[in-house]
């Protein structure tokens, strides 16, 4: 029998349980997962909300309820940890784990830090909380080309204009999430306003305001970070069974990472301070040198941002978007669940 191959896996965040998805989480996983599935139902349940089967066999996609993030975060997690739990051991060996932003909060319980039913119980409340802050919210910009190489001088050309605005009376604006080929800036209405008004021309998509998202990552998320230390105890973390790689490229590793200190970073920095995703892949991947990076589902949008963050360390030799597609094709690095063909790799079943 051959051996294990090594695996990164990476949790996905907000915006990733999109139309394309409804009724994935029955579909995939109601049958092998159903007791589990009914449990995160009744933690739902218990606090007068629509449970995740509920949510999940709605007969049509809401954008305005779906993406709510009371709604969106439980989905996304439910999603995550069931593709986690389908994962094949005898195939692939996990030697890490990352998350985007919410996909911390799974990131959390894939690494053993805290149990999948208290991740539920972290990411249903995180999706109330998140939505604890003062006006504003997030805008996406691209700084990469067609190929994923940087443009240059535009992510320094960005990141000026921000701190230029957020100097004015009455302003914020700050970098939320480093999605490496794409920069999420997050403030209230006035900074938003002004960066969309004086903004440089960007490749590939103009500046997309997110729907539904808030100011995260941000000081003006206070209020949440407050609710969250309040309504969940530290009793609720452990020790990492497995490396977690956080959003400023820190490693919690087994024996040397302190509950106390994983939980006030989770209700803490991470949600008042930016969230590098691109540096948190980059040191997994320098530190860990996964055989292949596994993208659990919800859906496959980070996918981009992953190879992109490769990219910019050139990982391997991929130093463009063909690199990487070639890549793909010989030898897939990047096995995203959202896909049924690479899906079938990750999980053995067909």
């Amino acid at each position: 029998m051959s051996a294990r191959k090594t695996a990164l896996v990476v949790a996905p965040g907000r915006g990733t349980y999109g139309k394309g998805e409804l009724g994935s989480i029955a579909r995939l996983h109601g049958q092998r997962f159903a007791e589990l599935i009914a449990n995160l139902d009744a933690q739902r349940r218990e606090r007068g909300q629509p449970t995740v089967t509920e949510l999940d066999g709605a007969e049509r996609f809401s954008v305005a309820t779906h993406m709510r993030g009371d709604v969106a975060a439980p989905l996304i997690y439910t999603a995550t940890a069931l593709d986690w739990l389908s994962i094949d051991r005898d195939t692939f060996d996990v030697v890490a784990v990352a998350g985007n932003s919410m996909g911390w909060y799974s990131a959390l319980a894939l690494g053993g830090a805290v149990s999948v039913e208290d991740g539920f119980r972290i990411s249903n409340a995180m999706g109330l909380n998140s939505q604890t802050h003062g006006p504003g919210g997030q805008i996406l910009l691209q700084v990469v080309d067609e190929g994923w190489r940087p443009v240059p001088g535009l992510r320094e050309t960005l990141l000026d204009l921000v701190a230029a605005i957020a100097s004015r009376p009455g302003h914020a604006l700050a970098l939320s999430i480093n999605l490496a080929g794409m920069l999420v800036l997050a403030g209230n209405e006035e900074g938003l306003a002004a960066l969309l008004a004086e903004a440089p021309a960007t490749p590939g998509r103009d500046p997309l305001r997110l729907a539904g998202h808030g100011p995260f990552h941000t000081p003006l998320m206070y209020g949440s970070s407050d609710k969250a230390k309040a309504e969940l105890p530290v009793s609720l973390f452990s020790a990492p069974a497995i490396p977690m790689v956080d959003g400023r490229g820190h490693i919690w590793r087994r024996f040397a990472s302190d509950s106390a200190e994983v939980w006030d970073y989770s209700f803490g920095h991470q949600i008042l301070a930016p969230y590098d995703f691109a540096l948190s892949v980059q040191v997994a991947v320098r530190e860990f040198a996964p055989d292949v990076i596994v993208l659990p589902g919800p859906g496959d949008t980070l996918g981009g941002a992953i190879a992109q963050s490769l990219i910019g360390i050139e990982w391997q030799g991929i130093r463009s978007k063909a690199d990487f597609m070639a890549r793909q094709a010989a030898d897939p690095i990047l096995l995203s669940m959202g896909r049924a063909e690479q899906r079938a790799l990750v999980t053995g079943r067909q």
